[in-house]
């Protein structure tokens, strides 16, 4: 029997496994800010600076915390991590198990065994807490330098908009790291690659993942733009404008449940992987 083709889901996070910004949820509220205050601020700062946002986001939430006399750890982090809000399905559902259990056992089913991933702007240490983090294989995000007595200093890794595209061919070459530059940049033949990105669907929810969709859209694998089921209209007119100008093949609601169209298109792109590496399901 042929051994099981690796195959790639790969995730934003903020807006698509998760209803808002992860730090809106409990961090903001704990250092006496508004959320619309905070990011007003950080727009400000980064404009003066003439900065990158993430960065500049980064050390404004330094800033507060010591402000507030709560100076941000790992722990603290987590435990903010803890509090985010996902959308239905990604946990548990009416199957009695959550869409990586299900999906990972549909992708056996065609000889593909799926690693999931994460390429997010938002922080590593507040993923690592939410309930779903053991679902990943690896998480590529923002993330603090700690000093001696584990507390955040500095922003370490900064992951923007375009700086997401990396990390497709970190994920294709097998680099799970954000340091190792000369493995990442050496000639790899496409049959020696670590998981081709034919073998790849990327979901993201807006602006800051479209250069990631389009990207994976021309390098043959796939990309689904997803959008918050509660968004106006207008937004998700914003979301569907990405098939129209060729940025994404599909877009549909951020639902996760089986049966939803999020389910139905995953499902129906990994039996698409599938028999383009000529694998057929088992009976």
């Amino acid at each position: 029997m042929a051994a099981p083709l690796k195959t790639a889901l790969i995730y934003d996070f903020d807006g698509t496994l998760a209803r808002g910004n992860m730090q809106e949820v409990s961090f903001i509220p704990s250092v006496g800010m508004e959320k619309s205050d905070f990011w007003a601020e950080a727009e400000s700062l980064t404009r003066a600076a003439d900065g990158d946002g993430i960065l500049m986001y980064m050390q404004l939430m330094l800033d507060h915390a010591r402000r507030n006399g709560t100076p941000i750890t790992r722990a603290m982090l987590r435990d903010h991590g803890q509090d985010v809000k996902l959308f239905d399905g990604l946990k548990t559902d009416l199957t009695g198990l959550g869409w990586f259990d299900r999906i990972n056992a549909f992708g056996q089913r065609y000889g593909l065994d799926i690693d999931h991933y994460i390429v997010s702007a938002g922080l590593e240490e507040m993923i690592d807490g939410c309930p779903i983090r053991d679902a990943f294989h690896h998480v590529f995000a923002s993330k603090f330098v700690y000093d001696a007595d584990g507390v955040a200093i500095w922003p370490a890794v900064g992951v923007n908009y375009t700086t997401k595209t990396q990390y497709l061919f970190r994920i294709n070459k097998g680099v799970l790291n954000h340091w190792e530059h000369e493995r990442i940049n050496r000639f790899i033949p496409d049959d020696e690659r670590s998981v081709p990105f034919d073998r790849m669907i990327f979901m993201g929810d807006g602006d800051t993942d479209v250069p990631t969709m389009k990207m994976m859209h021309t390098k043959g694998g796939f990309s689904i733009a997803v959008y918050d089921p509660r968004s106006d209209e207008r937004d998700q007119k914003k979301i569907y404008s990405l098939i129209s100008e060729d940025r994404v093949n599909f877009v549909a609601a951020a639902d996760y449940r089986e049966g939803s169209a999020l389910d139905l298109i995953v499902k129906g792109l990994i039996g698409r992987i599938a028999v383009n590496a000529g694998r057929m399901p088992a009976d």
